[in-house]
């Protein structure tokens, strides 16, 4: 949903739910989340947006300021990285020891790797069974501009980097790949086969699209 704020528009996602108060969540790469009670109004939502978007666009500045030095990795203790959504001291990542920061880089590296590879093999079984698809064969790769992909055999890989998105995210990509299995041009069946599975799938691409560059070593 996009609202209206002092000539600017604050993008959220709504999540309805058996809840009883209105929530608003901003995570560390500026994501909005509105959690609501189960058949709440827009014109509710849109007030509880405009009642707290100060404090909302303070936090949006804040990590944008972040974001332009965000490609300045300090490989050490004190070092920030993300993992499923999250940031992470590095030494809660990997172990750091007296490794200098080309070792601790490579080890990172290793670590998005394995945890991509079981976040992935875990989390596909599920979009398998949904949607009555099976890969021929499934590969974590390095890739600087594709998420994932799917070739006319069934392999499928997916980028490493996902390991830094929150899981709703990866998510997407599982889906988007399996549903290409079938339907190899994102024609209208692709987008409505991957719709029928997660219909908010628009706000995941908008997610990769914004922060995408955000995840990366």
């Amino acid at each position: 949903m996009k609202i209206e704020f002092e000539n600017n528009i604050i993008e959220c996602n709504v999540q309805y739910g058996n809840r009883k108060k209105l929530s608003i969540h901003i995570d560390s790469l500026g994501l909005i989340t509105l959690k609501v009670p189960n058949h709440t109004s827009d014109e509710i939502v849109i007030s509880a947006v405009q009642q707290h978007g100060k404090m909302i666009m303070d936090k949006l500045q804040s990590i944008a300021a972040a974001r332009v030095t965000f490609k300045t990795r300090e490989y050490e203790d004190k070092g920030k990285f993300l993992h499923l959504g999250k940031e992470h001291y590095l030494h809660e990542l990997i172990e750091i020891g007296e490794l200098n920061e080309e070792e601790l880089k490579k080890n990172l590296k290793k670590f998005y790797f394995a945890s991509c590879k079981k976040i992935v093999g875990e989390r596909i079984k599920v979009f398998q069974a949904l949607l009555k698809v099976k890969p021929k064969t499934i590969e974590i790769v390095e890739s600087r501009t594709k998420w994932g992909s799917c070739s006319s055999d069934k392999k499928l890989t997916f980028n490493y980097r996902l390991a830094m998105a929150p899981i709703e995210v990866i998510d997407y990509v599982i889906v988007h790949e399996l549903c290409h299995i079938h339907h190899m041009n994102h024609d209208r069946s692709f987008w409505r086969r991957v719709g029928s599975i997660m219909p908010d799938y628009k706000e995941k691409e908008e997610f990769l699209a914004r922060y995408g560059q955000a995840m990366t070593l």
